[in-house]
């Protein structure tokens, strides 16, 4: 083991120190061989630093390593010791002198027996074998740095360890961490009670027509509830203020503490804070109340504010079929949010004069949509409502509008029946309400082209 060499000394103080060495050395001899004779430990002598500025004597090997794996580092005046003092050093080394003293802050025990403490450590295994196998013990090299006294720079030793120290392990997060950590959105799509998730996301259809009046409310709940009676999930979705749908199916909107407009102006608001689960099975309900009135207002000053129902309709669409948005009877803000929102439209169309004179406007409104901010929105039909057959005025206006719009137009129409204005009094669809009526009846094929007309992927 190489003990760091003592700074060089002034040429005039040589004889000095090599007669303080001689001197160290006769006594540290004598003590040894005393200890050895009487059995006590003998603390180390500490050697003599006769530099002429301090009054106190210092010992190199004090500043060596005080612990396993720490190193005191090296200077240059160190690594240049005279060959005196190498030399005086060397027989003190032989000796048991000062030189032979190696400081691990723990004993003050006499040099060879600490250097054979050390040697067992290092070479030998221990007696105890292995720690037990539940105690938290690591393995570990030790890093023992020496000066070499050829190019004056730390050598450092290490023993191997008995064995690599495994891999920590860290277990997956649980549920509940998980949950902290996803954002709002991916709470509302993959909560436990959100319902079963399906394979591809809902096909969104607004229904819309600037003209008030003409059943677009009617028509979405009793679409909504033939659709969930033919199987699918569906979700409702209300951004008219006046929040007739929510009435429509029992529920009384004024008294709600939250509505869409909490979902389009407050943050942190999640969707199942809002849902409502209505009486017909598979369909729910995001309701609105007279508060949504000022969201036009608010959404101004919003970045994106044509997007803000997509963002929360992205939320919750792979939890449903179908999403149905009743849109509000203008060509405001809220209505471009619907629109933006879909994938296609249905215009609900009262046969009579001033529902069929709206339609120019309402054509030229879904076209900026589909060329500024809604690619992918298409009209997927157009029904007639509120249709009277034996009048020769709805007839003619009917024609026009398939003479129009050929195809696009559902061949299902759906005639007046007083049983429309008495199902919302009873706070649900007419489905329910008189299953085996007429309008009923025209719902349910209304709800089966619909099918008709999805696309197939």
């Amino acid at each position: 083991m190489a003990i760091p060499f003592l700074p060089r000394r002034d040429d005039n103080q040589s004889a000095a120190t090599e007669q303080a060495t001689e001197q160290a050395t006769e006594q540290a001899t004598a003590q040894a061989a005393e200890a050895e004779a009487t059995g006590i430990e003998v603390d180390e002598v500490e050697g003599s630093d006769d530099s002429g500025d301090s009054g106190e004597q210092r010992n190199p090997l004090d500043e060596t390593i005080t612990e396993l794996g720490a190193t005191e580092p090296e200077t240059a005046e160190s690594s240049q010791a005279s060959d005196d003092d190498a030399a005086a050093l060397g027989e003190s080394i032989e000796d048991g002198g000062p030189g032979g003293g190696f400081a691990l802050g723990v004993s003050d025990a006499p040099v060879d027996a600490v250097t054979d403490a050390i040697a067992v450590d290092l070479d030998e295994p221990s007696e105890q074998g292995p720690p037990p196998a539940d105690e938290d013990s690591t393995h570990r090299d030790v890093d023992i740095s020496m000066t070499d006294p050829a190019v004056g720079e730390p050598v450092p030793v290490t023993t191997p360890s008995p064995e690599e120290p495994s891999e920590q392990v860290v277990p997956p997060l649980g549920v509940e961490v998980l949950g902290n950590l996803r954002s709002q959105r991916e709470r509302d799509v993959l909560r436990p009670g959100g319902g079963q998730q399906v394979a591809r996301p809902a096909r969104v259809i607004a229904l819309a027509n600037q003209k008030g009046g003409v059943g677009k409310t009617t028509t979405t709940i009793n679409l909504g509830a033939a659709l969930a009676e033919l199987g699918s999930r569906v979700l409702l979705v209300d951004i008219d203020p006046q929040g007739s749908l929510g009435v429509g199916l029992g529920a009384d909107p004024q008294s709600l503490e939250r509505t869409v407009y909490n979902l389009l102006l407050t943050d942190g608001t999640a969707v199942d804070d809002v849902l409502i689960e209505t009486n017909v099975e598979n369909l729910h309900l995001l309701p609105a109340n007279i508060d949504l009135a000022a969201a036009e207002l608010l959404l101004v000053q919003e970045v994106a504010r044509e997007q803000a129902l997509r963002r929360v309709i992205e939320r919750v669409q792979y939890r449903y079929d179908f999403i149905l948005i009743d849109c509000p009877p203008s060509l405001g803000l809220l209505t471009i949010n619907g629109l933006t929102a879909a994938d296609s439209v249905i215009v609900p169309l009262e046969a009579e004069y001033f529902a069929l004179r709206g339609m120019s406007l309402l054509m030229q409104t879904l076209e900026k949509v589909q060329a500024r901010l809604n690619p992918r929105l298409e009209l997927q039909g157009i029904v007639a409502t509120m249709f009277d057959g034996r009048t020769l005025h709805a007839r003619e206006v009917l024609e026009r509008v398939r003479s129009a719009f050929g195809d696009t137009v559902f061949k299902t129409t759906v005639n007046k029946t007083i049983r429309f204005a008495e199902a919302p009094v009873a706070g649900e669809p007419i489905l329910t309400y008189r299953p085996h009526s007429k309008g009923s009846d025209a719902y349910r094929d209304l709800a089966r082209e619909v099918l008709a007309r999805e696309p197939s992927s």
